[in-house]
């Protein structure tokens, strides 16, 4: 995941340095679409999950040959290289069709990272619903399938749109990975002597003040909003990792006699459903509402709605521990702390908040963003700027796999881990606790930093 949430950074590099935003979607629908006989991309996976090994294997043996696994994995990291081709350009290509001078540009362009998100949090709930039925229920193969021939329709539908986009001329700059390089070490090299209170340290106009060539003043700037924001990632990752296997403990059935079983992954959907709800309200109802108040285009500045979202985020983590400290107290109740196979007397739909208010959060942070690093960066660099805002999210998983590390090392050395594998006689509780105060610590220095931002 946190691989995958880099790979934009070469695709928006790509576009912007050398073959434009437009024909990276092409490249990276080739990417998802080529042959099978080939071997890439989804084509690839659909053909390693049909190939079967060469000889029946017993249960205990591995379950793949290392050449097997090998492919296998290759094929994933293709995917991920298309998908870093793919998001950045397209949705900088998207907002690229209202340009700066149209009068209501700054409207319409939050409007449509607004509606971008709906868009997709349709397509995320299909795959965690219904893509999870049909690979569990009918075979990895059609799960593939399904996705390959998905991809073809949005290739198909894209292409049949090309005469109508405002593609602007791409300047070519094959240097653009060196020179970025360049910019970031000497943002690092700013930043570190602005710590340090180095006579080299650059002042607070070269921070705040924006310069309208790329240069390393753009670098600087964005640096701060850029770093604050990783906190917010580690928070959002716990989605798909923490939140799951706390919902694997506990009572998923729908009704007492229906015999159905919710998946745990499958509350990750209420995130989508957050925002498909809450992204109508917040772009027909508050932004009008908020724009006669503040006079401003989008009802509220970028980093307002950032912040925002921040804020929202520290409470879904304290929802999440209250929620946790109530499952334990259950299986306490129950004598099942040492029955970690037994599930829990407690509804798995107790967690349904704290996905809907990280959903919540995603409307105004995620959003807030994308819109953000796409309009604070030169036009040049549209895309690696919403490549960086992705990075986010990389450098989140990351810190957060590093994060659980040190916790789990530091708690055992004083008793039980918090992640203990019996989940029972673990305390994910005090981790969302932590999470928690860290987030609404992320909020007072996103704060520091914002209200010295210059747009």
């Amino acid at each position: 995941a946190g691989t995958a949430s880099m790979l934009p950074l070469l695709g928006a590099l790509a576009a912007d340095s050398w073959i434009g935003r437009y024909r990276a979607i092409v490249a990276a629908g080739v990417l998802y679409l080529v042959k099978l006989c080939c071997g890439q991309s989804f084509g690839m996976l659909t053909v390693s999950s049909m190939v079967p090994p060469r000889q029946p294997q017993p249960a205990a043996s591995p379950p793949a040959s290392p050449p097997r696994a090998a492919f296998f994995y290759a094929t994933i990291y293709v995917v991920a290289l298309a998908q870093g081709f793919h998001k950045p350009n397209a949705q900088a290509l998207g907002a690229d069709q209202f340009p700066r001078s149209s009068p209501d540009s700054i409207a319409s362009r939050s409007s449509f990272f607004n509606w971008l998100h709906f868009s997709m949090s349709w397509g995320f709930i299909v795959a965690v619903v219904a893509l999870s039925y049909v690979q569990d229920n009918v075979g990895w193969a059609a799960g593939f399938g399904a996705s390959w021939a998905m991809m073809l329709v949005s290739l198909s539908m894209f292409l049949l749109g090309t005469g109508t986009y405002r593609i602007a001329e791409q300047p070519r700059d094959r240097r653009a990975l060196a020179r970025l390089t360049e910019k970031l070490a000497a943002t690092a090299r700013t930043w570190t002597d602005r710590v340090f209170r180095r006579s080299a340290a650059m002042d607070d106009e070269c921070l705040l003040r924006p310069k309208e060539q790329e240069g390393k003043g753009v670098m600087v700037k964005l640096l701060p909003i850029w770093m604050t924001s990783v906190v917010y990632a580690m928070v959002i990752v716990q989605v798909s990792t923490l939140f799951t296997k706390q919902g694997s403990t506990m009572d998923r059935r729908i009704g007492a006699t229906t015999g159905l079983v919710v998946p745990p992954a499958a509350l990750q959907s209420f995130v989508g459903l957050a925002i498909i709800a809450s992204v109508p309200i917040y772009d027909r109802a508050f932004v009008p509402l908020a724009r006669r108040v503040t006079k401003h285009p989008s009802g509220i500045t970028m980093l307002q709605r950032i912040g925002a979202g921040m804020a929202i985020a520290s409470v879904a983590m304290a929802v999440a521990a209250l929620v946790e400290a109530a499952r334990l107290r259950a299986a306490r109740d129950a004598g099942l702390v040492d029955s970690p196979g037994v599930t829990v007397p407690m509804s798995l739909w107790w967690m349904v908040p704290q996905y809907v208010l990280l959903g919540l959060a995603n409307v105004f942070t995620m959003v807030g963003l994308e819109e953000f690093f796409y309009d604070q960066v030169p036009d040049a660099l549209r895309s690696v700027g919403l490549a960086l805002c992705m990075s986010i999210m990389g450098v989140g998983n990351y810190a957060s796999g590093v994060l659980v590390s040190a916790v789990d090392w530091a708690t055992m050395r004083t008793g039980e881990s918090w992640f203990s594998d019996n989940l029972n006689r673990a305390h994910l509780d005090y981790f969302y606790w932590a999470l928690a105060g860290v987030a609404a610590l992320e909020v007072l220095v996103f704060l520091y930093f914002s209200t010295r931002y210059v747009y």
